[in-house]
């Protein structure tokens, strides 16, 4: 059942949200969370489709905010909040209001939220695209008790985990950390079965993937060793190898679905090591709504600190040699033969000093006479 509302307020939205339960015969209200869902028009679809999927795990009311920008300067003065209202099949397993706010209430998005929350259910706000520097400090974070990014989304997704280290607040996550939790898990078990220490490590995977440098430095806060970050083809992670005193602990993923873990001493065992939707990833992140002091402490390590040249580095290395200037080809006057003239050109012999060409030459008793030719 869908319901749309132009030009309307929150107490109209709520109004039909009651509405439409009663007539789809649902009058109670099942829902465990709000999820406020930020986004923009371009991932609008594939952000509810994943918060879709999640609610089936977590039945939800999903609030998917989307900031319009007028193209004249007059409409961006005018300020209008339309709505979608989904109940039944078309919203999952909870309710879903899609809010497109127009003008100067996009400055105002938290006083459009806030009367649509569920009374005493926790809130999750999750930023598909665009987060905030600080998002404790955004007045939409400020209204959840667990607020979810994701670094891979972003333009420099290394910058993005440096201003996520500096502004984290208990609460904060990232969907690039759910990514590695299958990693995590193996890796933890892997060690259980070896009794030896740790010397060093090397993570590997694509360049801008910021869930590489997440799992190297959950490593390196975890075991205090060296660990080095390598550049892959990918897909996402390739591959964690960790070098013991009872020999080296690789795990090997080049398909994206299956993996190759190899213990010392030990034959090689496949393990299954898919590469999940953001669905699943956004539903991991709902089953626990406590602070992750895991994801803090490994975060808090610092990229900088890995081993291995950064993504920064590598950008400033190949933008310095794009800046080099490009070296001039020699300048041949019109008398100097080209390169392939003089290659082609015989060799002369060398000169004979004059003292030497005397000395060789035969005298004239030596030389053979010369015979007169017959007359005819």
């Amino acid at each position: 059942m869908k319901t749309d509302l132009t030009d309307t307020t929150a107490s109209k939205i709520n109004k039909a949200l009651v509405q439409g339960r009663r007539a789809i015969g649902t009058p109670a209200v099942g829902m465990v969370l709000t999820l406020v869902v930020v986004t923009d028009e371009e991932n609008a679809y594939d952000a509810l489709k994943a918060a879709n999927d999640a609610s089936h795990e977590h039945p939800s009311r999903t609030l998917v905010v989307i900031k319009r920008v007028s193209r004249s300067s007059r409409g961006r003065t005018q300020s209008r909040l339309d709505a979608e209202v989904r109940l039944g099949a078309d919203a999952g397993s909870g309710e879903t209001v899609i809010l497109r706010l127009y003008g100067e209430v996009s400055d105002h998005a938290q006083s459009v939220v806030l009367p649509l929350l569920l009374p005493d259910a926790p809130v999750v706000v999750w930023w598909s695209v665009d987060a905030p520097r600080d998002p404790a400090g955004d007045p939409l974070g400020a209204l959840g008790q667990r607020r979810v990014t994701d670094s891979y989304a972003a333009e420099k997704p290394i910058g993005e985990l440096r201003a996520r280290a500096d502004s984290y607040e208990p609460g904060d996550t990232d969907l690039a950390w759910a990514r590695i939790t299958p990693w995590r898990s193996m890796l933890a078990a892997a060690l259980d079965q070896v009794s030896c220490e740790i010397v060093s490590a090397e993570v590997a995977g694509e360049e801008a993937n910021p869930s590489v440098e997440l799992l190297a430095m959950w490593l390196a806060d975890r075991l205090h060793v060296h660990v080095r970050r390598a550049v892959s083809a990918g897909p996402g992670l390739t591959q964690v190898r960790m070098e013991t005193t009872g020999g080296p602990i690789t795990l090997h993923r080049s398909d994206g679905a299956m993996a190759t873990l190899a213990l010392p001493g030990q034959p090689d065992r496949a393990v299954a090591l898919k590469r999940r939707e953001t669905s699943e990833l956004l539903a991991e992140e709902l089953r626990r709504l406590d602070p992750d002091d895991t994801y803090a402490s490994a975060l808090r390590f610092g990229v900088d600190r890995l081993g291995g040249q950064s993504a920064a580095e590598r950008e400033a290395e190949r933008a310095a040699a794009a800046a080099q200037p490009t070296p001039a080809l020699p300048v041949r006057t019109a008398t100097e033969p080209a390169a392939a003239d003089r290659e082609a050109e015989p060799a002369r012999p060398a000169a004979v000093p004059a003292s030497q060409g005397d000395a060789d030459r035969p005298s004239p008793a030596q030389m053979p006479p010369v015979r007169k030719a017959d007359p005819q």
